[in-house]
């Protein structure tokens, strides 16, 4: 049985997450276009903490601490502040590789999403279908925000965040869209989003062909 200690850690790491992905809409929507606030980099390095200390209790109640680290390791690199270290040693970053640089602990609260509903959904096939579902809506969202970011200035047809929304929904949906990516990030996020969107029917038709399963072997009529 999970500590309770460890599912209030989890909740807030979640919390967490979505704290710092509203700070980062607000700093790309309406923040200095240059670079982040330092309102923003205290935010991140709290949330920072609050994965770290989330990892280190899971590893402290675990009787296998080393194999753990080990088989965790993905979520400690994405737990680490850095941003805050690289402002902390004063080196120049441009706001682009900034950008970059705060999808880090976003992925970390993303993979938190799992964790928690591996406590509360027993189903496995029920619990990837929602984690995916969820993680790809948030992914959407901010694949629209770093698409906005990188070709709002420079792309004559991103005139607003409804069109970088619009152009990310069309492209996750494989539908494709007519806004055009002209940055570097731009294309690439062209090819990944399809890619997800893609991976969607195979998980769908998983968890369709077990609930047909289930409630088959639950009528006895059949």
């Amino acid at each position: 049985m999970r500590h309770p200690l460890l599912r209030v850690l989890n909740i807030l790491s979640l919390l967490a997450g979505l704290a710092l992905l509203v700070a980062v809409s607000w700093e790309i929507l309406l923040g200095n276009p240059r670079h982040y606030s330092y309102g923003y980099l205290l935010l991140q390095g709290g949330v920072c903490i609050v994965f770290l200390i989330d990892f280190f209790a899971q590893m402290w109640v675990c009787p296998h601490k080393w194999r753990f680290f080990t088989r965790n390791l993905y979520f400690f690199l994405l737990s680490i502040p850095y941003m805050n270290i690289v402002y902390w040693l004063r080196i120049e970053m441009t706001h682009e590789a900034a950008m970059l640089m705060s999808i880090v602990p976003l992925l970390r609260a993303m993979l938190g999403l799992y964790v928690l509903f591996r406590w509360i959904i027993n189903n496995q096939v029920t619990r990837l279908f929602t984690t995916y579902v969820l993680s790809i809506i948030v992914f959407t969202y901010f694949a629209a925000l770093m698409f906005y970011d990188y070709e709002y200035l420079i792309n004559p047809q991103v005139q607003s965040f409804g069109d970088a929304i619009f152009w990310a929904c069309m492209n996750l949906t494989t539908v494709g869209s007519d806004i055009f990516a002209v940055t570097t990030i731009g294309k690439v996020l062209t090819v990944v989003l399809p890619t997800l969107g893609m991976l969607m029917f195979p998980i769908f038709t998983v968890y369709v062909t077990q609930l047909y399963t289930r409630n088959k072997k639950s009528d006895p009529r059949r």
